[in-house]
Protein backbone atom coordinates (compact mmCIF):
# COMPACT_ATOMS: atom_id res chain seq x y z
CA UNK A 1 0.00 0.00 0.00
CA UNK A 2 1.98 2.91 -1.39
CA UNK A 3 1.54 6.16 0.76
CA UNK A 4 1.50 9.75 -0.68
CA UNK A 5 3.10 12.71 0.92
CA UNK A 6 0.94 14.71 3.42
CA UNK A 7 -0.23 11.49 4.54
CA UNK A 8 -1.18 10.75 8.30
CA UNK A 9 -0.09 7.39 9.85
CA UNK A 10 -1.36 8.34 13.71
CA UNK A 11 1.22 11.30 14.91
CA UNK A 12 3.53 10.01 11.89
CA UNK A 13 3.03 12.70 8.44
CA UNK A 14 4.63 10.92 5.64
CA UNK A 15 7.34 13.06 3.90
CA UNK A 16 9.26 10.62 1.01
CA UNK A 17 9.65 7.23 0.42
CA UNK A 18 12.98 5.45 1.27
CA UNK A 19 12.59 1.78 -0.49
CA UNK A 20 10.82 -0.99 -0.90
CA UNK A 21 11.46 -4.67 -0.65
CA UNK A 22 9.62 -7.91 -0.50
CA UNK A 23 8.42 -7.36 3.19
CA UNK A 24 6.89 -4.11 2.79
CA UNK A 25 7.99 -0.45 2.23
CA UNK A 26 9.58 2.14 4.87
CA UNK A 27 9.51 6.18 4.24
CA UNK A 28 10.67 9.21 6.02
CA UNK A 29 8.02 10.44 8.24
CA UNK A 30 7.83 13.61 10.37
CA UNK A 31 6.91 12.98 14.46
CA UNK A 32 4.50 16.03 14.61
CA UNK A 33 4.49 15.44 18.30
CA UNK A 34 8.36 15.08 18.91
CA UNK A 35 9.58 17.27 16.26
CA UNK A 36 11.87 14.59 14.60
CA UNK A 37 12.13 12.56 11.66
CA UNK A 38 11.71 8.53 11.91
CA UNK A 39 11.39 5.91 9.41
CA UNK A 40 8.03 4.18 9.17
CA UNK A 41 8.19 0.64 7.69
CA UNK A 42 4.77 -0.26 6.81
CA UNK A 43 4.11 -3.87 7.15
CA UNK A 44 3.10 -6.43 4.35
CA UNK A 45 -0.68 -7.05 3.74
CA UNK A 46 -0.22 -11.14 4.10
CA UNK A 47 1.15 -9.94 7.87
CA UNK A 48 -1.21 -8.16 8.93
CA UNK A 49 -4.26 -10.33 7.75
CA UNK A 50 -3.11 -12.89 10.89
CA UNK A 51 -4.24 -11.28 13.61
CA UNK A 52 -2.33 -14.03 15.73
CA UNK A 53 1.26 -12.55 13.75
CA UNK A 54 0.23 -9.21 14.42
CA UNK A 55 -0.10 -9.63 18.10
CA UNK A 56 2.81 -11.47 18.37
CA UNK A 57 4.88 -9.20 16.25
CA UNK A 58 3.99 -6.38 19.03
CA UNK A 59 5.39 -8.59 21.67
CA UNK A 60 8.50 -8.83 19.30
CA UNK A 61 8.55 -5.35 19.07
CA UNK A 62 8.21 -4.21 22.98
CA UNK A 63 11.67 -6.38 23.36
CA UNK A 64 13.64 -5.31 20.45
CA UNK A 65 12.52 -1.59 21.56
CA UNK A 66 14.85 -2.76 24.85
CA UNK A 67 17.83 -1.98 22.97
CA UNK A 68 19.70 0.54 23.26
CA UNK A 69 23.17 0.25 22.00
CA UNK A 70 25.06 2.68 19.62
CA UNK A 71 25.07 0.65 16.86
CA UNK A 72 21.52 -0.78 16.66
CA UNK A 73 19.34 1.56 14.96
CA UNK A 74 16.38 2.20 17.79
CA UNK A 75 13.16 1.16 17.35
CA UNK A 76 11.09 3.01 18.96
CA UNK A 77 7.58 1.76 18.67
CA UNK A 78 5.01 0.26 16.78
CA UNK A 79 1.76 2.34 15.10
CA UNK A 80 -1.56 0.35 13.81
CA UNK A 81 -3.64 3.96 13.36
CA UNK A 82 -6.16 4.08 10.82
CA UNK A 83 -5.31 -0.12 9.97
CA UNK A 84 -1.80 0.82 8.73
CA UNK A 85 0.36 -1.22 10.75
CA UNK A 86 4.09 0.36 10.53
CA UNK A 87 7.05 0.06 12.80
CA UNK A 88 8.42 3.86 14.02
CA UNK A 89 11.90 3.05 13.70
CA UNK A 90 15.35 5.37 14.23
CA UNK A 91 16.03 7.45 11.00
CA UNK A 92 19.82 6.62 9.58
CA UNK A 93 21.04 8.76 7.31
CA UNK A 94 24.19 7.49 5.12
CA UNK A 95 25.10 4.95 2.61
CA UNK A 96 24.15 1.14 3.16
CA UNK A 97 27.38 -0.66 3.72
CA UNK A 98 26.14 -2.45 0.85
CA UNK A 99 26.31 0.31 -1.15
CA UNK A 100 30.02 1.29 0.21
CA UNK A 101 30.90 -2.44 -1.12
CA UNK A 102 29.89 -2.21 -4.76
CA UNK A 103 31.59 0.47 -5.44
CA UNK A 104 35.06 -1.00 -4.20
CA UNK A 105 36.71 -2.72 -1.77
CA UNK A 106 37.28 -1.43 1.74
CA UNK A 107 40.78 -0.36 2.88
CA UNK A 108 41.83 -2.85 5.22
CA UNK A 109 41.88 -0.28 8.34
CA UNK A 110 37.81 0.93 7.13
CA UNK A 111 37.04 -2.52 7.14
CA UNK A 112 38.17 -3.15 10.81
CA UNK A 113 36.78 -0.33 11.98
CA UNK A 114 33.30 -1.22 10.68
CA UNK A 115 33.69 -5.26 11.51
CA UNK A 116 34.67 -3.64 15.22
CA UNK A 117 31.61 -1.95 15.59
CA UNK A 118 29.01 -4.35 13.90
CA UNK A 119 30.72 -7.15 16.50
CA UNK A 120 30.23 -4.62 19.06
CA UNK A 121 26.27 -4.72 17.99
CA UNK A 122 25.96 -8.07 17.77
CA UNK A 123 27.40 -8.55 21.64
CA UNK A 124 25.05 -6.38 23.05
CA UNK A 125 22.35 -7.96 21.55
CA UNK A 126 23.26 -11.64 22.34
CA UNK A 127 23.91 -10.59 25.68
CA UNK A 128 20.22 -9.22 25.81
CA UNK A 129 19.13 -13.05 24.25
CA UNK A 130 18.31 -11.23 20.48
CA UNK A 131 19.45 -13.08 17.57
CA UNK A 132 19.34 -10.93 14.46
CA UNK A 133 19.48 -13.42 11.64
CA UNK A 134 19.57 -11.55 8.92
CA UNK A 135 22.68 -9.61 9.37
CA UNK A 136 23.74 -8.76 5.69
CA UNK A 137 25.06 -5.38 4.08
CA UNK A 138 22.19 -3.93 3.14
CA UNK A 139 21.07 -4.06 6.87
CA UNK A 140 23.98 -2.00 7.44
CA UNK A 141 24.21 1.84 7.58
CA UNK A 142 27.22 3.96 7.62
CA UNK A 143 26.45 7.40 8.79
CA UNK A 144 28.02 10.61 7.31
CA UNK A 145 30.51 10.33 10.88
CA UNK A 146 31.57 6.61 10.11
CA UNK A 147 29.36 4.96 12.36
CA UNK A 148 27.77 2.00 12.22
CA UNK A 149 24.14 1.51 12.68
CA UNK A 150 22.50 -2.35 12.30
CA UNK A 151 19.13 -2.35 11.43
CA UNK A 152 16.01 -4.64 11.43
CA UNK A 153 17.63 -6.19 14.68
CA UNK A 154 15.65 -9.75 15.56
CA UNK A 155 12.75 -8.75 12.42
CA UNK A 156 13.34 -12.37 10.91
CA UNK A 157 12.10 -13.87 13.49
CA UNK A 158 9.32 -11.83 14.46
CA UNK A 159 7.79 -11.78 10.96
CA UNK A 160 7.85 -15.37 11.00
CA UNK A 161 4.75 -17.51 11.62
CA UNK A 162 4.85 -18.82 14.44
CA UNK A 163 6.53 -22.72 14.32
CA UNK A 164 7.65 -21.80 10.55
CA UNK A 165 11.05 -22.68 9.62
CA UNK A 166 13.88 -20.31 8.51
CA UNK A 167 12.29 -19.56 5.07
CA UNK A 168 14.63 -16.99 3.39
CA UNK A 169 11.46 -15.80 1.31
CA UNK A 170 10.14 -14.64 4.75
CA UNK A 171 13.32 -12.61 5.68
CA UNK A 172 13.09 -8.69 5.75
CA UNK A 173 14.96 -6.77 3.50
CA UNK A 174 15.01 -3.35 2.38
CA UNK A 175 16.56 -1.79 -0.42
CA UNK A 176 16.07 0.94 -2.99
CA UNK A 177 14.55 -0.22 -6.30
CA UNK A 178 15.15 -3.70 -4.82
CA UNK A 179 12.82 -6.66 -6.83
CA UNK A 180 11.72 -9.49 -4.39
CA UNK A 181 14.07 -11.93 -6.25
CA UNK A 182 17.01 -9.65 -5.57
CA UNK A 183 15.69 -9.10 -2.10
CA UNK A 184 15.86 -13.30 -1.39
CA UNK A 185 19.63 -13.48 -3.56
CA UNK A 186 20.89 -10.72 -0.92
CA UNK A 187 19.35 -12.79 2.13
CA UNK A 188 20.40 -16.23 0.96
CA UNK A 189 24.17 -14.86 0.51
CA UNK A 190 24.67 -14.58 3.93
CA UNK A 191 22.60 -17.67 5.43
CA UNK A 192 24.34 -19.84 7.72
CA UNK A 193 24.36 -23.71 6.31
CA UNK A 194 21.43 -23.92 9.06
CA UNK A 195 19.24 -21.72 8.39
CA UNK A 196 19.56 -22.95 4.48
CA UNK A 197 18.46 -26.57 5.72
CA UNK A 198 15.56 -25.55 8.19
CA UNK A 199 16.92 -26.34 11.49
CA UNK A 200 17.05 -24.62 14.56
CA UNK A 201 19.50 -21.32 14.62
CA UNK A 202 21.70 -19.89 17.64
CA UNK A 203 23.69 -17.03 17.90
CA UNK A 204 26.28 -18.73 16.00
CA UNK A 205 24.00 -17.92 12.77
CA UNK A 206 25.21 -14.65 13.27
CA UNK A 207 28.27 -15.18 13.44
CA UNK A 208 28.41 -16.91 10.46
CA UNK A 209 26.61 -13.57 8.27
CA UNK A 210 29.04 -11.62 10.30
CA UNK A 211 31.81 -13.29 8.92
CA UNK A 212 30.44 -12.87 5.24
CA UNK A 213 30.47 -9.59 5.72
CA UNK A 214 33.32 -9.40 6.98
CA UNK A 215 34.71 -11.08 3.96
CA UNK A 216 32.64 -8.74 1.75
CA UNK A 217 34.32 -5.64 2.91
CA UNK A 218 37.89 -6.46 2.45
CA UNK A 219 37.48 -8.20 -1.22
CA UNK A 220 34.59 -6.13 -2.65
CA UNK A 221 32.81 -10.16 -3.38
CA UNK A 222 30.30 -12.33 -1.82
CA UNK A 223 31.86 -15.33 -0.48
CA UNK A 224 28.48 -17.59 -1.61
CA UNK A 225 26.90 -14.88 -4.08
CA UNK A 226 26.05 -16.67 -7.06
CA UNK A 227 23.51 -16.23 -9.90
CA UNK A 228 20.50 -17.94 -8.59
CA UNK A 229 19.30 -18.93 -5.26
CA UNK A 230 19.68 -22.54 -5.82
CA UNK A 231 23.36 -22.08 -6.57
CA UNK A 232 23.99 -19.78 -3.83
CA UNK A 233 22.76 -22.44 -1.61
CA UNK A 234 24.39 -25.12 -2.62
CA UNK A 235 27.57 -22.72 -2.14
CA UNK A 236 26.64 -21.86 1.47
CA UNK A 237 26.13 -25.84 2.35
CA UNK A 238 29.78 -26.87 0.25
CA UNK A 239 31.64 -24.38 -0.89
CA UNK A 240 34.58 -22.86 0.50
CA UNK A 241 35.14 -18.72 -0.31
CA UNK A 242 37.75 -17.98 -2.20
CA UNK A 243 40.60 -17.22 0.16
CA UNK A 244 43.56 -15.95 -2.26
CA UNK A 245 40.85 -13.39 -2.87
CA UNK A 246 41.87 -11.94 0.87
CA UNK A 247 43.83 -8.66 0.09
CA UNK A 248 48.07 -9.62 0.50
CA UNK A 249 48.04 -7.51 3.49
CA UNK A 250 45.34 -8.88 5.58
CA UNK A 251 46.68 -9.92 9.19
CA UNK A 252 46.70 -13.50 9.92
CA UNK A 253 44.98 -13.26 12.96
CA UNK A 254 41.98 -12.02 10.28
CA UNK A 255 42.31 -14.78 8.54
CA UNK A 256 41.27 -17.46 11.36
CA UNK A 257 38.75 -15.36 12.63
CA UNK A 258 37.52 -15.86 9.28
CA UNK A 259 37.88 -19.07 9.03
CA UNK A 260 36.48 -19.81 12.12
CA UNK A 261 33.42 -17.50 11.51
CA UNK A 262 32.96 -19.79 8.38
CA UNK A 263 33.30 -23.01 9.50
CA UNK A 264 29.59 -24.61 8.25
CA UNK A 265 29.77 -26.96 11.14
CA UNK A 266 27.87 -24.74 13.73
CA UNK A 267 29.71 -26.57 16.62
CA UNK A 268 33.17 -26.03 14.81
CA UNK A 269 32.41 -22.41 14.87
CA UNK A 270 33.53 -19.15 16.97
CA UNK A 271 31.19 -19.77 19.51
CA UNK A 272 31.05 -16.14 21.09
CA UNK A 273 30.99 -13.13 18.73
CA UNK A 274 32.65 -10.53 21.62
CA UNK A 275 35.53 -13.13 20.80
CA UNK A 276 35.99 -11.75 17.40
CA UNK A 277 35.75 -7.91 18.86
CA UNK A 278 38.60 -8.19 21.13
CA UNK A 279 40.63 -10.39 18.10
CA UNK A 280 39.41 -6.99 15.41
CA UNK A 281 40.42 -4.70 18.11
CA UNK A 282 44.01 -6.59 18.92
CA UNK A 283 44.86 -6.33 15.00
CA UNK A 284 44.14 -2.66 14.78
CA UNK A 285 46.18 -1.97 18.19
CA UNK A 286 48.92 -4.13 16.23
CA UNK A 287 51.34 -1.97 14.40
CA UNK A 288 52.52 -3.63 10.70
CA UNK A 289 55.24 -5.53 11.15
CA UNK A 290 58.62 -3.59 9.92
CA UNK A 291 60.35 -5.20 7.12
CA UNK A 292 63.38 -7.36 8.39
CA UNK A 293 66.71 -4.61 8.09
CA UNK A 294 70.30 -6.11 7.22
CA UNK A 295 71.79 -8.51 10.27
CA UNK A 296 73.76 -6.61 12.48
CA UNK A 297 77.40 -7.25 12.85
CA UNK A 298 78.72 -9.86 15.10
CA UNK A 299 81.30 -8.67 17.86
CA UNK A 300 83.40 -10.97 19.78
CA UNK A 301 83.39 -10.91 23.77
CA UNK A 302 86.79 -9.60 23.23
CA UNK A 303 85.67 -6.13 21.06
CA UNK A 304 82.90 -5.57 23.17
CA UNK A 305 85.11 -5.51 26.13
CA UNK A 306 87.34 -3.35 24.50
CA UNK A 307 84.67 -0.70 23.32
CA UNK A 308 83.44 -0.85 26.82
CA UNK A 309 86.30 0.10 28.16
CA UNK A 310 87.91 2.44 25.49
CA UNK A 311 91.18 0.48 25.01
CA UNK A 312 92.59 -1.86 22.77
CA UNK A 313 94.77 -4.45 23.49
CA UNK A 314 96.70 -6.96 21.11
CA UNK A 315 94.73 -9.54 22.30
CA UNK A 316 91.21 -7.66 21.48
CA UNK A 317 92.02 -6.57 18.31
CA UNK A 318 93.13 -9.60 16.46
CA UNK A 319 92.84 -9.38 12.82
CA UNK A 320 92.66 -5.87 13.18
CA UNK A 321 96.09 -5.25 13.74
CA UNK A 322 99.27 -5.41 11.75
CA UNK A 323 103.00 -5.17 12.38
CA UNK A 324 105.08 -2.44 10.95
CA UNK A 325 108.54 -3.00 9.91
CA UNK A 326 110.10 -0.81 12.82
CA UNK A 327 107.80 -2.53 14.88
CA UNK A 328 109.02 -6.08 13.56
CA UNK A 329 113.03 -5.26 14.08
CA UNK A 330 112.22 -3.85 17.83
CA UNK A 331 109.37 -6.61 18.06
CA UNK A 332 106.69 -4.62 18.88
CA UNK A 333 103.03 -4.16 17.06
CA UNK A 334 101.49 -1.44 15.93
CA UNK A 335 97.87 -1.56 16.40
CA UNK A 336 95.84 0.35 13.79
CA UNK A 337 92.82 -1.18 15.61
CA UNK A 338 91.69 2.66 16.24
CA UNK A 339 91.76 4.08 12.65
CA UNK A 340 89.25 0.89 11.76
CA UNK A 341 86.81 1.32 14.52
CA UNK A 342 86.68 5.14 13.54
CA UNK A 343 85.22 4.05 9.79
CA UNK A 344 82.45 2.46 11.33
CA UNK A 345 82.09 4.68 13.86
CA UNK A 346 82.75 8.23 12.89
CA UNK A 347 80.35 10.05 15.49
CA UNK A 348 81.31 8.38 18.31
CA UNK A 349 83.10 10.62 21.01
CA UNK A 350 83.67 7.49 23.12
CA UNK A 351 86.58 6.35 20.36
CA UNK A 352 89.17 9.04 21.24
CA UNK A 353 91.05 7.10 23.77
CA UNK A 354 91.81 4.75 21.18
CA UNK A 355 93.76 7.39 19.37
CA UNK A 356 95.88 8.27 22.10
CA UNK A 357 96.56 4.40 23.17
CA UNK A 358 97.56 3.75 19.21
CA UNK A 359 99.93 6.77 20.01
CA UNK A 360 101.55 4.72 22.48
CA UNK A 361 101.95 1.56 20.79
CA UNK A 362 104.02 3.15 17.34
Amino acid sequence: MALTSGRKVGPYEIVAPLGAGGMGEVYRARDTKLGRDVALKLLPPLFTEDADRVARFKREAQLLASLNHPHIGAIYGFEDADNVPALVLELVEGDTLYDRVHRSPLPLTEALAFAQQIADALDAAHRAGIIHRDLKPSNIKITPDGVVKVLDFGLAKALAAEGSSSNMSKSPTITVGATIMGAILGTAAYMSPEQARGQPVDKRTDIWAFGCVLFDMLTGTSAFGRETVTDTIVAVVGAEPDWKSLPADTPVSIRRLLTRCLQKDARRRLNDIADARIEIEDAMATPAEAAPGPTPRRWSPAAISALSLGIATPSSCSGWCATSSEGRRRGHRRPIFASHVSRIFPASRSLRPFHRTASLWR
